[in-house]
């Protein structure tokens, strides 16, 4: 019996089913989530008696790194494999990105990706499976766990990993729920972010969530024909209709959407292109992220940096809170658009003591 993924109302039935008052479930909860203890022997809010049949009948299973690969720039990559009975074992990656005052996560939700976009890496695995709740949440606390001695305060999470979020809507969603409580994990909305490629119904739905992430959309073109090309899920939901589902997302009063866009040297980057985009966020709360490609073992081109730079000029001069991402991790294959589960020459490293 699996524990890590469980909800706190699965939690208390459980307590309830071995015998136990409810809150013992809310005591098991609150040791798993919000302390961080792995170890049944640990939970020594739980009484001993409970604490031994949980360890004969239960488990608690976060990933183990199959690689670790550290970047110049403090980023380090890790290459995970996850085992289920159930289901086939995959690899799927997670980045963890020190800073001075916070870190940040990047995790998967998928293991591969069905969307194909053209510039991403990750399309090339297609989709292999999906994640459950625990699994995601999995990546979070083992990562947590390895670089407890020197986190700082704040933990940012970001789903633009592997995967479609909003492909796997109930285990992202239940993942997100103990992530954003205050009684779980206790991460604040502010600080963790959903990145998707435009899956309308799912942004729909998810503006309907009483408790949820910042959203950010992966827009990357500014006519259909052109956003057809590189990304094919457009042919299902064009520009147009994404951005009216934009519109119609209830934006909480601190908060404003996120428009990625990856600059495709020679495609996407012309001036021509920054005064469409321009337009077609004017009547948005939003922030352009804009994110030179990486490259990888794909047919494309990253701009120049003067290119870049003018873009972003554009933008602004237009009335539009631009920003370029600083894409960290290149060298060992974790920057945005890179990870394909990927073997890398660059040292691997043991992880941090606990």
């Amino acid at each position: 019996m699996e524990l890590l993924g469980q909800t706190l109302e699965q939690l208390r039935t459980l307590a309830v089913a071995l015998g136990e008052p409810a809150y013992r479930g809310q005591q098991l909860y609150h040791a798993l989530y919000a302390e961080r203890r792995f170890d049944f022997a640990a939970m020594t809010n739980l009484p001993a008696a409970l604490r031994e049949r949980l360890s004969r009948e239960a488990s608690i299973t976060l990933p183990e790194p199959e690689g670790r690969y550290l970047s110049a720039d403090g980023t380090v990559r890790y290459l995970f494999r996850l085992e289920r009975r159930d289901a086939a074992a995959v690899r799927i990656e997670t980045v963890f990105m020190p800073e001075a005052s916070r870190q940040t996560l990047c995790i998967s939700t998928q293991a591969g990706c069905a969307v194909n976009c053209r510039f991403c890496l990750t399309a090339t695995l297609g989709l292999v499976r999906n994640l459950t709740a625990g699994e995601i949440l999995g990546q979070v606390l083992r990562v947590l766990e390895l670089h407890r001695a020197e986190l700082k305060p704040q933990t940012n999470v970001v789903l633009m990993g592997q995967g479609e979020p909003l492909l796997n809507y109930e285990a992202v969603l239940t993942a997100l729920r103990i992530l954003l409580d205050r009684h779980g994990v206790g991460l604040s909305p502010r600080h963790v972010t959903l990145s998707t490629s435009g899956i309308v119904p799912g942004i729909e739905r998810l503006g309907q969530e009483p408790v949820r992430p910042k959203l950010a959309v992966s827009l990357n073109a500014t006519t259909d024909a052109q956003r057809n090309r590189i990304m094919p899920i457009n042919r299902k939901y064009p520009i147009e209709m994404l951005l009216d589902a934009c519109r119609r997302y209830p934006l909480r009063p601190w908060e404003r959407l996120t428009f990625e866009y990856v600059l495709l040297g020679g495609y996407n980057d012309s001036d021509a292109d920054a005064r469409r985009l321009a337009k077609l966020v004017s009547q948005l709360k939003c922030k352009v992220n804009l994110i030179p490609w990486n490259p990888g073992a794909l047919p494309f081109a990253r701009p120049a940096p003067e290119r870049v730079e003018q873009f972003q000029r554009i933008l602004v001069e237009k009335g539009v809170f631009a920003t370029v991402r600083h894409s960290r991790g290149q060298d060992v294959m974790a920057a945005c658009g890179q990870l394909a589960s990927l073997e890398v020459s660059s040292p691997a490293v043991s992880a941090p003591a606990g």
